[in-house]
């Protein structure tokens, strides 16, 4: 069946914009494997391969259900013209497999043919734009597995990415971008709380590239299953060293490099304030990394090479949400405050006693949470210090907190869910090496 779509969502593209999005959700699915590396390189040598493998296990099992339902999810309405549910995700069956946004029309201008294809209201194609959402969907389940490495069956892994996906990723994608209830539209919290002109909040949440979505999301979601499925065997008594730091490395500048899709793509054209964005993830991301150095510099007297690439993670995360609204010096000093908090929290799981192997919540949760608060500090029109005004960092308050929330109860039930699957791996497969174990494979042969 085809879905009749409005007449609204027909357009022409622009070409410099098509292009410069294609590019985009290239560099960002090249940051999955980036993260990778990064996330293999932090593994010990005998679980290398099962870290490197849960970051593509989840470009194949994503990019699949992307495709088929949670385009359709996150930004169905937009496209159909449908009212979503509640608020929350829009319709999964309307743009079921994606095939509609194939659909063009031809129409007469000025006594000339014009061929019009899908756009959804936007200068870029809606097939283009389904290609860069599928990349961040892709890159946020991945994060999780950093909090659970060495220790997860890899088959229970795919099931629980494929529900995750499904259950917290789509929803609140759709919450956020889609029209949903933390976003600027009439029927969202912040319309709720500071009323709304013209069907639009009067201040409108603010999350450019994600400190929500993938973030605090990815951060919350790894806290969550660490605390549920456990910590490794000898935590707290095994030290835990990187196998191999050039891995991390080359995986830190593959994400950097693919962050620049990753935020200035979120423009969604090719144009000044995308510009902007490339500075000021620039800014925010060298900023962190001298914040991180330094905490290093002063508590342990040397400056190592997984806190730069760490570091470097950090900026990056804390700017996703904040790079279109703030000037490049907010942009260094929020970047730079990320890094400092993040170097003193990836210690508190030890304090703590839950086992977040690579710190996906010290660094994701904590800068994205940063991130995404210090908007309402730091926005040079609305922010507490450059606007003089308070209600934006309510307004982020809110909706980071909702955030926590909501992925907080949702995975903890999927997470018990998938308890009669299995999620450890035997305490001997532990031991021996979850590589050969799960994979019948090793990354070394060492005699």
């Amino acid at each position: 069946m085809v879905l009749a779509l409005p007449d609204s969502s027909f357009g022409v593209p622009d070409t410099g914009d098509t292009a410069w999005m294609l590019a985009s959700a290239a560099l960002v699915l090249f940051m999955t494997p980036g993260l990778a590396f990064f996330y293999g390189g932090l593994s010990r040598g005998k679980s290398v391969l099962n870290m490197m493998m849960m970051s593509f296990g989840s470009i194949a099992t994503v990019s699949v259900i992307y495709v088929l339902w949670g385009f359709s999810m996150s930004f169905g309405n937009g496209i159909t013209g449908d009212d979503d549910i509640l608020g929350i995700f829009a319709n999964p069956f309307s743009l079921f497999g994606s095939d509609q946004l194939g659909n063009t029309m031809d129409v007469t201008e000025n006594g000339e043919t014009v061929t019009q294809v899908v756009t959804g209201g936007g200068s870029i194609p809606s097939t283009v734009f389904l290609a860069f959402q599928l990349t961040f969907a892709v890159i946020t389940v991945a994060l999780i597995s950093g909090s659970v490495a060495e220790r997860v069956k890899f088959s229970t892994w795919l099931v629980f990415s494929v529900l995750w996906a499904t259950i917290v990723y789509f929803p609140l994608s759709h919450m956020v971008w889609g029209g949903g209830l933390m976003s600027g539209a009439e029927t969202g919290f912040a319309s709720w709380m500071f009323g709304s002109t013209d069907g639009e909040a009067n201040v409108a949440p603010i999350d450019f590239a994600g400190g929500t979505v993938v973030h605090i999301n990815a951060g919350m979601a790894g806290l969550v299953l660490a605390l549920i499925i456990g910590i490794r065997s000898g935590f707290g008594k095994t030290a835990y060293r990187p196998h191999n730091i050039p891995f991390v490395m080359l995986g830190a500048a593959i994400l950097w490099f693919g962050w620049f899709g990753f935020n200035a793509g979120s423009e969604l054209a090719a144009d000044m304030t995308a510009g902007m964005v490339w500075i000021n993830t620039t800014s925010a991301t060298a900023a962190a990394m001298i914040g991180w150095l330094g905490v290093e510099l002063f508590r342990d007297k040397h400056m190592t090479s997984v806190g730069a690439a760490s570091g470097i993670v950090a900026g990056l995360v804390a700017i996703t949400p904040a790079c279109g609204a703030l000037t490049p010096v907010g942009s260094m000093i929020l970047g730079v405050i990320a890094g400092v908090l993040s170097a003193l929290a990836i210690g508190l799981k030890f304090k703590l006693g839950y086992d977040d192997s690579l710190d996906v919540v010290g660094v994701h949760l904590v800068s994205g949470l940063w991130g995404t608060i210090g908007i309402g500090f730091l926005a040079k029109d609305t922010g507490l210090f450059w606007g003089g005004d308070y209600k934006q960092l309510v307004v982020q308050l809110v909706i980071a907190l909702f955030a926590l929330v909501f992925t907080g109860v949702l995975t903890a039930i999927i997470a018990f869910a998938l308890k009669p699957l299995g999620w450890r791996v035997s305490a001997e497969d532990e031991h021996n090496g979850i590589d050969e174990a799960e994979h019948a494979e090793t990354a070394y042969e060492l005699a």
